[in-house]
């Protein structure tokens, strides 16, 4: 349940940081946050992914196989970077609709599966 638990929460911890580093993004283009100063900006975001460091520290220290979790530090980091991709591309999808989808992008989240198939063989 370990590797459950750690990629559930790894998921949700990757939701937080796509929204702290790229809903401001989506704020400004609404007139939200147009006239914050940068610094009000940074101390959102960093509102955000405060909820995001409150999932991913327990998820790797779950995950980890020296802690009693399925994974090795490789393999958590890849499965990080995967889960990562896949949310984002998810937000992007559905927030930010002016950004289409292309080949090469498709292309290249191959690629990072690929990665995962080549960390976790034996």
């Amino acid at each position: 349940m370990n590797g459950f638990w750690t990629i559930l929460m790894l998921v949700f911890s990757n939701i937080f940081m796509t929204f702290a580093w790229y809903g401001h993004l989506k704020l400004n283009e609404m007139k939200i946050s147009d006239s914050w100063p940068l610094i009000g900006v940074i101390l959102f975001s960093w509102g955000i992914a405060f909820f995001e460091y409150c999932l991913t520290v327990p998820a790797n220290r779950i995950g980890f196989n020296e802690n009693g979790g399925p994974f090795n530090l490789m393999q958590l980091k890849v499965i990080q970077e995967v889960i990562s991709l896949m949310v984002f591309t998810i937000v992007v999808s559905f927030v930010f609709k002016g950004q289409p989808i292309q080949w090469n992008h498709i292309a290249a989240f191959a690629c990072i599966i690929l990665a995962v198939f080549f960390v976790f063989l034996k």
